[in-house]
């Protein structure tokens, strides 16, 4: 966020941000943004100990919304890779899942992105702090691109692009140079992954691609997680 962080300094008081110096894991806030899954059950006490102390509670990035890429875990037994990786599998305390923060207490506003739009973050705090509810456009990438005049990569080179089923959030920034969506904005509103699917397989895709399109960055939200298991043949 550059500069805009400076400004924001002066419209708030920081009371707990380890990058910027403050260091209060406890402290009582008006609004905490949280990133990164639950993957460990000191993650699980921590997040209900910031819920309690918190009036809102602010979600950000793919692993806070959705589990992340560490929720591929959730599809494999996660506990045989820890017994084949480490020769003292008994010191890792990490759980057996990787899932989103909503899934463990109440959250105000999820902020989504692989990485998170910081003008979205900064929007919700202005929001706030005129005591208006947040909100965030979960309109498709491809909105976006015609927005941007981008000639679409799907129709033009038969590229498996997730943009019809993706919210925008990036700019569009893989269409722009022409490249494929890749859904690191997560699943959008009215989000029709059964037509989605049968494209990406009229392109030629197997089944197995198609699945993998889906159990990605955002493979534990829930738009996507079960339209994989559609393609899990």
């Amino acid at each position: 966020a550059g500069e805009e962080l400076l400004t924001l300094s002066k419209l708030v008081e920081l009371v707990h941000f380890a990058e910027a110096g403050p260091l209060d894991p406890d402290a009582l806030a008006d609004i905490a943004f949280i990133e990164g899954s639950i993957t460990t059950q000191h993650d699980v006490d921590r997040i209900k100990r910031i819920r309690e102390n918190s009036r809102y509670v602010i979600t950000i990035g793919a692993c806070a919304t959705a589990g992340g890429l560490q929720a591929l875990r959730n599809y494999v037994d996660s506990r045989n890779w820890v017994n084949t990786i480490y020769a003292q599998p008994e010191y890792i305390q990490s759980l057996t899942t990787s899932t989103a923060i909503q899934e463990h207490i109440k959250v105000d506003l999820e902020l989504w992105g692989c990485p998170v739009n910081s003008h979205q973050v900064l929007l919700a705090i202005r929001d706030l702090l005129f005591n208006v509810s947040p909100r965030i456009d979960k309109e498709k990438v491809c909105l976006e691109c015609k927005r941007q005049q981008h000639v679409c990569v799907m129709v033009t080179r038969g590229l498996p692009c997730m943009g019809p089923v993706t919210q925008t959030g990036c700019g569009a920034i893989c269409p722009r140079v022409g490249r494929e969506c890749y859904a690191c904005f997560g699943p959008a509103e009215n989000c029709y992954t059964d037509s989605l699917g049968h494209r990406l397989s009229g392109l030629g895709l197997l089944d197995n691609d198609i699945l993998q399109r889906f159990r990605f960055i955002n493979s534990h939200a829930e738009e996507f997680s079960s339209a994989a298991a559609k393609w899990n043949k």
